[in-house]
């Protein structure tokens, strides 16, 4: 199909459009809500489609544009339009001008007469990171509509779209310098019987073999890293320290100095033993040879910490370093690299690659690790094998994203891992994993309750499949 085919096609049906999406309305409006929830408030967005802007209306962005190759479908989504931050183009990608943190293709590809080359035009306006979210119905479903488009229960279809498959999808981002972050499949069942529709395509959906029928496709990607070695950014880390009085200075000797500048933040925990004291004498120790900080945290738990010193950091990336040291200091450079040469946008720790020293960690804690790294990389869209390994990186820009979105999540996690992780996910931050060799304590005893806290985790599971999987 000739691209002026497919516009005068959709030339065609813009004056039935909305009749023909009423009669449709539970997948249109399924869809633009899922698609809702991935793109954060306050983005600049593009939408490039066959549609008349009715997704855009839902995105609370702070610019927005729309692109269509049809110029009757531009001209309905104008009339509709009240939104000032809301811009419709008749056009195709070659029109497009500026940079966008999200670019959003639903149920186009399929239409598209040279996907790759459309691809590689994409490179000209994102930035190292902007998402990408594609929507493409599967082709399996391909006789159910064609019935339907012929008795006149879906928009009449007068050609037949591309076979794109999710493998397809992933081949032609790989081609054309972009990788998927996460990909899934969504809508088993297209029509709305209360309570069943939902139950059908909020649950089980997410179930094999159930999720092999989907009707929809989806993918979010980005453009792949491009290390410059030039960019040398600054790098803070938080230490939470609550009765590590035996390593406050070994942290100071052996956390290297990365990026423009390296600061150590020390957030102490009301200690009983000297630990307060500890921080600062070393301090006032290293203060001439290192950027150093402390402050003593108001509430209580690992999670209130983190978030104090994250608030007190200058750095443009933000790490967690757990003050028993059982991660190695000088593995934060891993970390660092990782994340400065666009890897992953969150670079959490993994345990569970190399063997354990003796002691390092209990049989219970092993195992109780691998169960939640299964669960949480279904819920997550991503594969993570160690969910509460304490070493943690992110950007800071990423990290106040993650803040301004936590009214969705609320304040559940005394740990802050979880609320870091399901953050990034909602922000469909790519995740990487760092194997780091896991050491045995050499001061004092561990800060978990193994059963009190494991019960709260598994909450926590069921808490992020109701905010994260089904949707």
């Amino acid at each position: 199909m000739k691209e002026q085919d497919i516009k005068k096609y959709f030339d065609n049906i813009a004056p039935e459009r909305d009749k023909w999406k009423k009669k449709s309305s539970y997948y249109y409006s399924h869809l633009e809500n899922f698609i809702s929830f991935l793109v954060p408030e306050n983005k600049r967005v593009l939408e490039i489609g066959c549609g008349t802007g009715d997704l855009m209306f839902k995105l609370n962005s702070s610019c927005s544009l729309g692109v269509d190759i049809s110029e009757k479908m531009i001209e309905l989504a104008r009339q509709k339009n009240s939104n000032p931050k809301i811009e419709f183009k008749a056009g195709t990608i070659d029109d497009v001008e500026g940079l966008f943190d999200y670019i959003i293709l639903s149920d186009l590809i399929g239409y598209l007469p040279d996907i790759e080359d459309f691809f590689r035009k994409l490179s000209r306006i994102v930035h190292p990171q902007s998402k990408i979210i594609i929507t493409q119905y599967s082709q399996l479903w391909e006789p159910v509509l064609s019935l339907a488009s012929k008795t006149g229960l879906r928009m009449p279809s007068l050609f037949v779209q591309n076979w794109i498959s999710l493998g397809d999808i992933n081949n032609f981002l790989q081609l054309t310098g972009l990788e998927a972050i996460k990909s899934g499949k969504k809508l088993l069942f297209p029509k709305n019987i209360p309570l069943v529709s939902k139950i059908i395509n909020n649950y089980l959906i997410n179930l094999w073999p159930l999720n092999k029928l989907a009707l929809v496709n989806y993918v979010i990607a980005r453009p792949i890293a491009i290390s410059e070695k030039k960019i040398k950014p600054s790098f803070s880390v938080i230490v939470p320290a609550r009765n590590e009085m035996g390593t406050i200075e070994k942290i100071v000797q052996q956390i290297p100095e990365l990026g423009v500048f390296t600061e150590i933040i020390f957030v102490e925990g009301h200690s009983g033993d000297n630990t307060l004291a500890e921080i600062k004498r070393v301090v006032e120790k290293y203060k001439l040879e290192r950027r150093l900080k402390y402050s003593i945290q108001t509430g209580k738990g690992k999670g209130d910490a983190v978030r104090l010193g994250f608030e007190m950091a200058e750095g443009d990336i933000l790490a967690i370093y757990d003050a028993d040291m059982t991660v190695p200091a000088k593995d934060l450079e891993k970390f660092y690299n990782a994340i400065a040469d666009g890897k992953g946008e969150f670079i959490n720790g993994s345990r569970l690659i190399y063997s354990l020293e003796d002691e390092s960690m209990r049989s219970l804690n092993y195992l109780a690790n691998k169960i939640f790294s299964y669960l949480f990389s279904w819920i997550l869209g991503q594969p993570i094998k160690d969910t509460l390994c304490g070493t943690k990186v992110l950007w800071k820009k990423d990290y106040q994203d993650i803040k301004a979105n936590k009214k969705y999540f609320g304040d559940f996690d005394p740990f802050g891992d979880f609320d870091l992780l399901f953050g990034a996910a909602k922000l469909n931050l790519k995740i990487v994993e760092i194997p780091i060799r896991y050491k045995t304590r050499e001061y004092g005893k561990t800060n978990i309750s193994r059963f009190s806290h494991g019960w709260l985790l598994l909450k926590m599971v069921f808490f992020a499949m109701n905010k994260l999987k089904f949707k």
